[in-house]
Protein backbone atom coordinates (compact mmCIF):
# COMPACT_ATOMS: atom_id res chain seq x y z
CA UNK A 1 0.00 0.00 0.00
CA UNK A 2 1.51 3.51 -1.07
CA UNK A 3 2.67 5.64 2.04
CA UNK A 4 0.00 8.28 1.48
CA UNK A 5 -3.05 5.75 1.47
CA UNK A 6 -1.45 3.85 4.16
CA UNK A 7 -1.91 7.40 6.63
CA UNK A 8 -5.26 8.07 5.20
CA UNK A 9 -6.31 4.31 6.10
CA UNK A 10 -4.35 4.32 9.41
CA UNK A 11 -6.20 7.84 10.62
CA UNK A 12 -9.46 6.52 10.05
CA UNK A 13 -9.04 4.12 13.11
CA UNK A 14 -7.19 6.69 15.23
CA UNK A 15 -9.60 7.88 18.43
CA UNK A 16 -11.04 11.41 17.79
CA UNK A 17 -8.16 11.59 14.12
CA UNK A 18 -9.83 13.78 11.56
CA UNK A 19 -8.26 14.10 8.14
CA UNK A 20 -6.42 16.88 7.27
CA UNK A 21 -8.20 19.44 4.22
CA UNK A 22 -6.65 18.35 1.19
CA UNK A 23 -3.88 21.37 0.52
CA UNK A 24 -1.35 22.04 -2.60
CA UNK A 25 2.19 21.09 -1.90
CA UNK A 26 2.86 24.12 -3.49
CA UNK A 27 0.98 26.96 -4.37
CA UNK A 28 1.72 30.57 -5.41
CA UNK A 29 -1.74 33.10 -5.96
CA UNK A 30 -0.65 36.76 -7.05
CA UNK A 31 -2.40 40.08 -8.83
CA UNK A 32 -2.62 39.42 -12.23
CA UNK A 33 -1.55 42.30 -15.39
CA UNK A 34 -4.36 42.55 -17.67
CA UNK A 35 -4.48 45.57 -20.20
CA UNK A 36 -7.23 48.10 -19.73
CA UNK A 37 -10.43 46.87 -21.39
CA UNK A 38 -10.04 43.48 -22.40
CA UNK A 39 -9.86 40.52 -20.18
CA UNK A 40 -8.10 37.40 -21.23
CA UNK A 41 -8.63 34.26 -18.28
CA UNK A 42 -7.81 30.80 -18.16
CA UNK A 43 -7.55 27.59 -16.24
CA UNK A 44 -5.52 24.14 -16.76
CA UNK A 45 -5.78 21.60 -14.18
CA UNK A 46 -3.60 17.86 -15.27
CA UNK A 47 -2.45 15.05 -12.76
CA UNK A 48 -0.29 17.16 -10.79
CA UNK A 49 -0.20 20.79 -11.81
CA UNK A 50 -2.90 23.17 -11.75
CA UNK A 51 -2.60 27.06 -13.79
CA UNK A 52 -5.27 29.96 -13.46
CA UNK A 53 -4.75 33.58 -15.18
CA UNK A 54 -6.61 36.73 -14.64
CA UNK A 55 -9.13 34.71 -12.55
CA UNK A 56 -11.07 37.73 -10.46
CA UNK A 57 -11.30 36.57 -6.42
CA UNK A 58 -14.60 35.78 -6.83
CA UNK A 59 -14.18 33.02 -9.45
CA UNK A 60 -11.71 31.33 -6.82
CA UNK A 61 -14.33 31.25 -4.32
CA UNK A 62 -16.99 29.72 -6.90
CA UNK A 63 -13.92 27.00 -8.01
CA UNK A 64 -13.30 26.27 -4.65
CA UNK A 65 -17.46 25.80 -3.47
CA UNK A 66 -18.53 24.66 -7.15
CA UNK A 67 -20.91 27.70 -6.86
CA UNK A 68 -21.77 30.20 -9.61
CA UNK A 69 -20.47 34.23 -9.10
CA UNK A 70 -24.31 35.08 -8.59
CA UNK A 71 -24.42 32.65 -5.50
CA UNK A 72 -21.74 34.20 -3.86
CA UNK A 73 -21.88 37.69 -2.24
CA UNK A 74 -19.61 39.90 -0.80
CA UNK A 75 -17.97 43.11 -1.89
CA UNK A 76 -17.21 44.50 -5.29
CA UNK A 77 -13.52 44.01 -5.05
CA UNK A 78 -14.22 40.44 -5.29
CA UNK A 79 -15.11 40.82 -8.81
CA UNK A 80 -12.67 43.80 -9.88
CA UNK A 81 -9.22 42.31 -8.53
CA UNK A 82 -7.61 39.20 -10.63
CA UNK A 83 -4.89 36.99 -9.50
CA UNK A 84 -2.56 34.42 -11.03
CA UNK A 85 -2.62 30.77 -9.53
CA UNK A 86 0.66 28.78 -9.90
CA UNK A 87 -0.07 25.24 -8.07
CA UNK A 88 1.77 21.65 -7.64
CA UNK A 89 -0.99 18.72 -6.85
CA UNK A 90 0.24 16.49 -4.40
CA UNK A 91 1.53 13.32 -5.47
CA UNK A 92 -1.34 10.70 -5.27
CA UNK A 93 -4.01 13.08 -5.17
CA UNK A 94 -6.57 14.03 -8.11
CA UNK A 95 -8.05 17.06 -9.88
CA UNK A 96 -11.72 15.80 -8.18
CA UNK A 97 -9.81 16.98 -4.88
CA UNK A 98 -8.87 20.39 -6.55
CA UNK A 99 -11.66 22.17 -4.78
CA UNK A 100 -11.03 21.25 -1.83
CA UNK A 101 -7.19 22.63 -2.16
CA UNK A 102 -8.63 25.73 -3.17
CA UNK A 103 -10.70 25.96 -0.03
CA UNK A 104 -7.23 25.81 1.99
CA UNK A 105 -5.75 28.03 -0.42
CA UNK A 106 -8.20 30.77 0.36
CA UNK A 107 -8.33 30.41 3.69
CA UNK A 108 -4.64 30.04 4.48
CA UNK A 109 -3.66 33.47 1.94
CA UNK A 110 -6.48 35.62 2.04
CA UNK A 111 -7.66 34.65 5.43
CA UNK A 112 -11.26 33.89 3.95
CA UNK A 113 -14.18 33.46 6.11
CA UNK A 114 -17.98 32.94 4.64
CA UNK A 115 -21.24 31.50 6.00
CA UNK A 116 -24.16 29.35 3.67
CA UNK A 117 -27.54 30.97 3.37
CA UNK A 118 -30.46 30.26 1.28
CA UNK A 119 -31.92 33.09 -0.82
CA UNK A 120 -34.89 33.46 -2.99
CA UNK A 121 -32.95 34.74 -6.46
CA UNK A 122 -35.23 36.10 -9.76
CA UNK A 123 -34.24 33.49 -12.09
CA UNK A 124 -35.08 32.25 -15.90
CA UNK A 125 -36.10 28.69 -16.12
CA UNK A 126 -34.61 27.35 -19.72
CA UNK A 127 -37.12 25.12 -21.11
CA UNK A 128 -38.10 23.23 -24.04
CA UNK A 129 -41.21 25.72 -26.10
CA UNK A 130 -44.21 24.32 -27.72
CA UNK A 131 -42.30 25.25 -30.98
CA UNK A 132 -40.44 22.50 -32.80
CA UNK A 133 -36.91 22.09 -31.10
CA UNK A 134 -34.46 22.77 -33.94
CA UNK A 135 -31.17 22.02 -32.06
CA UNK A 136 -28.80 20.34 -34.01
CA UNK A 137 -27.12 17.52 -32.09
CA UNK A 138 -22.99 17.43 -32.45
CA UNK A 139 -21.94 15.43 -34.24
CA UNK A 140 -19.75 12.27 -32.27
CA UNK A 141 -16.13 12.57 -31.57
CA UNK A 142 -14.33 9.50 -32.47
CA UNK A 143 -11.50 10.11 -30.06
CA UNK A 144 -13.52 11.00 -26.73
CA UNK A 145 -13.22 8.03 -25.64
CA UNK A 146 -9.28 8.44 -25.57
CA UNK A 147 -9.12 11.87 -24.55
CA UNK A 148 -7.78 12.43 -21.02
CA UNK A 149 -10.63 12.90 -18.76
CA UNK A 150 -8.29 14.16 -15.75
CA UNK A 151 -6.92 17.08 -17.46
CA UNK A 152 -9.33 20.39 -17.45
CA UNK A 153 -8.83 23.14 -19.48
CA UNK A 154 -10.84 26.00 -19.74
CA UNK A 155 -9.74 29.71 -21.23
CA UNK A 156 -12.00 33.04 -22.35
CA UNK A 157 -11.21 36.26 -23.48
CA UNK A 158 -13.46 38.90 -23.72
CA UNK A 159 -13.44 43.04 -25.09
CA UNK A 160 -15.74 44.96 -26.48
CA UNK A 161 -15.26 43.22 -29.66
CA UNK A 162 -16.81 39.89 -28.37
CA UNK A 163 -16.33 37.26 -26.26
CA UNK A 164 -14.78 33.69 -26.84
CA UNK A 165 -15.03 30.48 -24.72
CA UNK A 166 -12.77 27.24 -24.63
CA UNK A 167 -14.77 24.93 -22.17
CA UNK A 168 -12.44 22.35 -23.00
CA UNK A 169 -13.36 18.78 -24.73
CA UNK A 170 -14.96 20.46 -27.94
CA UNK A 171 -16.90 22.56 -25.90
CA UNK A 172 -16.65 25.96 -26.83
CA UNK A 173 -18.35 29.48 -27.92
CA UNK A 174 -18.33 32.75 -29.46
CA UNK A 175 -20.60 35.86 -28.67
CA UNK A 176 -19.53 38.36 -31.71
CA UNK A 177 -20.82 40.39 -34.58
CA UNK A 178 -24.57 40.34 -33.14
CA UNK A 179 -24.11 36.15 -32.82
CA UNK A 180 -24.01 33.40 -30.16
CA UNK A 181 -22.24 30.39 -31.67
CA UNK A 182 -22.76 27.16 -30.22
CA UNK A 183 -20.10 23.87 -30.86
CA UNK A 184 -20.85 20.59 -28.35
CA UNK A 185 -22.31 22.79 -25.51
CA UNK A 186 -24.84 20.79 -23.13
CA UNK A 187 -28.04 22.60 -21.70
CA UNK A 188 -26.20 23.10 -18.56
CA UNK A 189 -23.33 24.42 -20.11
CA UNK A 190 -25.22 26.94 -22.34
CA UNK A 191 -27.56 28.21 -19.81
CA UNK A 192 -24.50 28.83 -17.25
CA UNK A 193 -22.90 30.73 -19.74
CA UNK A 194 -25.39 32.69 -21.36
CA UNK A 195 -26.46 34.07 -17.88
CA UNK A 196 -23.44 35.93 -17.83
CA UNK A 197 -25.17 38.31 -20.64
CA UNK A 198 -28.56 38.73 -19.21
CA UNK A 199 -29.90 40.10 -15.87
CA UNK A 200 -30.58 37.03 -14.16
CA UNK A 201 -29.04 33.74 -13.22
CA UNK A 202 -30.76 30.76 -15.64
CA UNK A 203 -31.81 27.52 -14.50
CA UNK A 204 -31.48 24.51 -17.12
CA UNK A 205 -35.10 22.68 -17.20
CA UNK A 206 -34.91 21.48 -20.75
CA UNK A 207 -34.21 17.89 -19.48
CA UNK A 208 -31.97 17.48 -22.33
CA UNK A 209 -28.67 15.47 -22.33
CA UNK A 210 -27.00 15.92 -25.53
CA UNK A 211 -24.49 18.33 -26.70
CA UNK A 212 -25.80 20.51 -29.51
CA UNK A 213 -24.07 23.05 -32.11
CA UNK A 214 -26.71 26.06 -32.66
CA UNK A 215 -26.68 29.81 -33.28
CA UNK A 216 -28.09 32.88 -32.06
CA UNK A 217 -28.57 35.85 -33.67
CA UNK A 218 -29.42 39.16 -31.43
CA UNK A 219 -30.08 42.89 -33.00
CA UNK A 220 -27.15 45.32 -32.60
CA UNK A 221 -28.68 46.87 -29.64
CA UNK A 222 -29.52 43.59 -27.72
CA UNK A 223 -25.68 42.75 -28.73
CA UNK A 224 -24.19 45.62 -27.12
CA UNK A 225 -26.80 45.41 -24.21
CA UNK A 226 -25.37 41.67 -23.92
CA UNK A 227 -21.48 42.35 -23.91
CA UNK A 228 -22.42 45.46 -21.50
CA UNK A 229 -24.18 42.72 -18.88
CA UNK A 230 -21.50 40.43 -19.68
CA UNK A 231 -18.61 42.97 -18.61
CA UNK A 232 -20.14 43.92 -15.52
CA UNK A 233 -20.74 40.27 -14.12
CA UNK A 234 -17.46 39.83 -14.49
CA UNK A 235 -16.41 42.66 -12.29
CA UNK A 236 -15.27 45.22 -15.34
CA UNK A 237 -15.05 48.58 -14.29
CA UNK A 238 -17.87 50.68 -17.67
CA UNK A 239 -18.11 53.98 -17.74
CA UNK A 240 -21.66 55.27 -16.56
CA UNK A 241 -22.88 56.12 -20.14
CA UNK A 242 -22.33 52.55 -20.93
CA UNK A 243 -24.57 51.31 -17.21
CA UNK A 244 -27.16 53.88 -18.60
CA UNK A 245 -27.75 51.02 -21.32
CA UNK A 246 -28.99 48.61 -18.88
CA UNK A 247 -32.12 49.78 -17.74
CA UNK A 248 -33.55 49.09 -21.35
CA UNK A 249 -34.47 45.52 -19.84
CA UNK A 250 -34.45 42.50 -21.09
CA UNK A 251 -32.96 41.64 -24.49
CA UNK A 252 -36.20 40.85 -26.40
CA UNK A 253 -34.53 39.93 -29.83
CA UNK A 254 -32.20 36.95 -27.49
CA UNK A 255 -35.97 35.79 -25.97
CA UNK A 256 -36.81 35.61 -30.09
CA UNK A 257 -33.93 33.80 -31.26
CA UNK A 258 -34.30 31.07 -28.81
CA UNK A 259 -37.64 30.55 -29.51
CA UNK A 260 -36.41 29.85 -33.37
CA UNK A 261 -34.21 26.99 -31.65
CA UNK A 262 -37.15 25.30 -29.65
CA UNK A 263 -36.52 27.07 -26.39
CA UNK A 264 -37.89 29.33 -24.21
CA UNK A 265 -36.72 31.99 -20.88
CA UNK A 266 -39.46 31.60 -18.55
CA UNK A 267 -38.96 34.66 -15.96
CA UNK A 268 -39.66 32.79 -11.79
CA UNK A 269 -38.16 33.37 -8.48
CA UNK A 270 -36.69 30.24 -7.10
CA UNK A 271 -34.51 29.57 -3.48
CA UNK A 272 -30.87 29.35 -4.49
CA UNK A 273 -27.90 28.44 -2.10
CA UNK A 274 -25.46 31.08 -1.51
CA UNK A 275 -22.06 32.00 0.25
CA UNK A 276 -21.83 35.16 2.07
CA UNK A 277 -18.79 36.62 2.46
CA UNK A 278 -17.58 37.94 5.74
CA UNK A 279 -13.85 38.60 5.91
CA UNK A 280 -10.78 38.61 3.50
CA UNK A 281 -7.52 40.21 2.64
CA UNK A 282 -7.68 42.17 -0.86
CA UNK A 283 -4.00 40.80 -1.44
CA UNK A 284 -2.97 37.21 -0.32
CA UNK A 285 -0.17 36.99 2.12
CA UNK A 286 3.79 36.08 0.83
CA UNK A 287 3.59 32.91 -1.26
Amino acid sequence: MPRTSFLIFLASFLPGAALAQPAFEVASIKPSNQTAGEVTAGVHIDGSQARAAAMSFRDYIGMAYRLRSYQIQGPDWMAEQRFDLAATLPAGSSTAQFSDMMQTLLAERFNLKLHHEKKEFPVYVLEVAKTPLKLQASKPDPNADAADKSVANVTGSGSAQGVSVNLGQGSSYTFANNRFEATKLTMMQFAGNLERFVDRPIVDMTGLDGRYDFGLDVTEEDYRLMLIRAGVNSGVVLPPAALRLLETGSPVSLFDALQKLGLKLDARKAPLDVVVVDEARKTPTDN
